[in-house]
């Protein structure tokens, strides 16, 4: 619930603020491991929709350090606000107290840290204009349908690290102007398509660190203009291979630290602007001999901790251009391999590929017992 309090949010220019404003420039693509637990920025010119909390944490206080240094004095118990030609941008975390209302114009609108555990569904009542939403790092356990339905202009919605375990029927009835939604590290278990179907101007869909174990059919039908999908750190063992038929822009798609054991010649079939693609620290077996066929854009592969011992002739050769664009590199470490003569169309592509390669010393062959050790890279060299 909102707390009373008598001091209202104490206004600031934007100088003196330094809040960031609702369409301000997020960093650049991180390093590979980095970028596997993070793909937040859609393009440059988009929102920082996610924020790592602790960053989020730096920021707010800068934020006080910046305005003190113009010699405003910030009220502990207030929010932070700036004010632009766009309308108002309000960051609010303890220890600030949330206040009854917000201002008309209000379009950046964020309140985290807090562990809330429900919001009353007139929360959002005054301000139509808001275009980004930000509740993360709150305990919340539920929505109500009502929630969203005073913010038909909504176009971002971050509600990581909340206790979320379903998302209730029509939230979203009203939100087709939304095209980032973070999910990231709730408690769902399952996922229903009808939930998301409302959704058809999504290019964004963060679902990772939850529990999930399958996906339902049709859960992307709608979404045609999806440009990054995040379902790393769940607990999925398999996937349909119609599960992007629906999205056939996507640029990166995260599947890390799940189950998976098997990856089929389906899945990716339709995925010719594919840029990025994690599957690193899976339980993955088997990659069938087409899975990468049409991957023309490929810029970054990671297959690391794994199971793989081999991989079936073509594979690689089917990356065809990618192989020579992979410019952000590969990571084929922490696999069993078994480096016998069919890997010999593997350590072709090694060699051609080696400055791309990531963690070459912890590339190895599991066997054969004479090969035991060696790095994958130096078999593939040797004559």
């Amino acid at each position: 619930m909102w707390v009373e309090t008598s001091q209202w949010l104490v206004p600031l220019s934007p100088a003196q603020a330094g809040v960031r404003p609702p369409c301000q420039t997020k960093g650049t693509w991180m390093e590979k491991r980095e970028a596997a637990m993070s793909s937040w920025s859609l393009e440059r010119k988009q929102s920082p929709v996610g924020w790592d909390s602790h960053l989020s944490r730096i920021l707010f206080l800068l934020l006080l350090f910046v305005v003190s240094a113009q010699g405003v004095t910030p009220n502990p118990d207030a929010c932070l606000v700036s004010h632009s030609g766009n309308g108002s941008s309000i960051s609010c975390q303890p220890p600030a107290r949330l206040p009854h209302y917000f201002p008309a114009d209000t379009v950046y609108l964020a309140v985290e840290f807090f562990n809330l555990t429900q919001l009353p569904a007139n929360t959002l009542q005054g301000i139509p204009n808001l275009q980004e939403l930000h509740l993360s790092s709150n305990q919340l356990e539920d929505l109500s349908a009502k929630f969203l339905l005073p913010v038909p202009q909504l176009k971002v919605l971050d509600l990581t690290r909340n206790a979320l375990t379903r998302l209730p029927p029509g939230l979203f009835q009203v939100s087709a102007a939304l095209h980032t939604l973070v999910l990231k590290e709730n408690q769902l278990k399952v996922l229903e398509a009808s939930w998301l179907h409302s959704l058809k101007a999504l290019r964004h869909l963060d679902l990772s660190g939850n529990q999930l174990q399958t996906l339902p059919p049709g859960l992307l039908a709608n979404f045609t203009d999806l440009l990054i999908l995040d379902l790393g750190n769940n607990q999925l063992q398999t996937l349909r291979p119609d599960l992007l038929s629906g999205p056939l822009r996507l640029e990166r798609l995260h599947l890390e630290g799940n189950r998976l054991q098997e990856l089929g010649k389906g899945l990716l079939a339709h995925q010719p602007k594919l840029r990025y693609l994690f599957l690193n620290d899976n339980r993955l077996a088997t990659v069938a001999a087409g899975a990468f066929r049409g991957l023309q854009k490929l810029d970054m592969l990671d297959l690391s901790n794994n199971l793989l011992t081999t991989v079936p002739e073509g594979l690689w050769m089917s990356l065809g251009k990618a192989a020579g664009n992979m410019k952000d590199g590969f990571d084929l470490s922490g696999n069993p391999w078994i480096c016998d003569r069919k890997l010999d169309d593997l350590f072709e592509w090694l060699v051609a590929n080696e400055g791309k390669m990531f963690f070459r010393n912890d590339t190895r062959c599991a066997g054969p017992k004479a090969l035991k050790g060696q790095m994958l890279l130096v078999v593939a060299r040797s004559p």
